[in-house]
């Protein structure tokens, strides 16, 4: 039972202003996407399942799932505000999405294995998909063993502003036991630190490992996500731009111990798009890795 690779891209309509605007990064027009799945298939996922919104749905068929046919099952899960549980209802002018966990649960009919998540524009490297993915071939589809891929904080550092990063603690067995989300880290010389809105400096040694939302899970998290999402709309279902967020949704599930989560630590270096000026940063990161033979010249040639 291979692996499925669920990946996150309802936002990118609204992040990227459509579809026409997913930039090649790879020597041969590739995207971060194609890389993303490109590792999947060699870590042994056997299906791709792609959250979009329904609005550009030909544009996604046609400019990027097109390019996977005949290689990987490809799949589609839709993200809309209106997908609600029964009882409840979007308020009068909410427009925002309802964040990753309901992203996630709107995929549930599309997933029969245990599944990773990712973001759609970030790339994660080649060690991350098979540590996941070795993990999740592991598992059964009833296992509530989830997984995190927690990436060393100074690789994810941009040298252009402040970033916003997940950083975990973990116990000595190495599985997850909070996620402080820190907004404003900055890089310096040696380590990075957190500035906070109130003046108050976090130091960091820059070794912190943190979450860049790539996560492992099975099927049985979908009524646990659909119990803790209800939780959320019956808290927050009223406000006009309150997000129910996955990190935030399995840290409820390990405090009350309906789950554990293994932190995989990964030597891969993470990839984005954060500022403007990342974007040559990224395309010669990822040529040196071409020329190294992490990839190939042409990933689908």
């Amino acid at each position: 039972m291979k692996p499925t690779l669920l990946v996150l891209a309802a936002g990118m309509g609204s992040r990227y202003g459509g579809l026409k605007q997913i930039d090649p990064m790879g020597p041969s027009g590739e995207t971060i996407l194609d890389y993303s799945v490109f590792d999947a298939l060699r870590a042994g996922f056997g299906k791709v399942v792609f959250i979009i919104r329904p609005d550009f749905e030909e544009d996604f068929r046609e400019r990027i799932a097109a390019k996977f046919a005949g290689r990987v099952a490809v799949g589609f899960a839709f993200q809309t505000i209106g997908q609600l549980p029964a009882g409840f209802t979007v308020p009068p002018g909410r427009e925002k999405p309802w964040g990753t966990t309901h992203a996630i649960l709107c995929a549930r009919a599309a997933v029969e294995t245990p599944f990773a998540v990712i973001n759609a524009d970030d790339f994660y490297g080649q060690d991350s998909y098979a540590k996941l993915g070795r993990h999740l071939a592991g598992l059964t589809n009833s296992s509530t063993d989830y997984a995190m891929v927690g990436f060393t904080l100074k690789n994810t550092l941009s040298e252009h502003g402040t970033v916003a990063r997940g950083v975990c603690q973990t116990d000595a067995a190495g599985r997850l036991t909070d996620i402080q989300e820190l907004t404003k880290i900055a890089k310096l010389p040696r380590g990075a630190e957190h500035r906070g809105d109130d003046g108050a400096v976090v130091p960091l040694t820059g070794d912190e490992p943190v979450s860049m939302n790539m996560w492992g899970f099975t099927p049985a998290i979908f009524p646990q996500l659909e119990a803790d999402f209800h939780a959320f709309l019956a808290a927050k279902g009223s406000e006009l731009k309150s997000e129910a967020y996955i990190p935030l949704s399995v840290g409820n599930l390990i405090r009350s111990g309906q789950a554990s989560c293994r932190v995989l630590r990964s030597d891969s270096t993470w990839f984005g798009v954060t500022y403007r000026e990342d974007k040559p940063v990224v395309q010669a990161s990822i040529r040196e890795q071409v020329d190294s033979g992490a990839y190939p010249a042409s990933l689908w040639g």
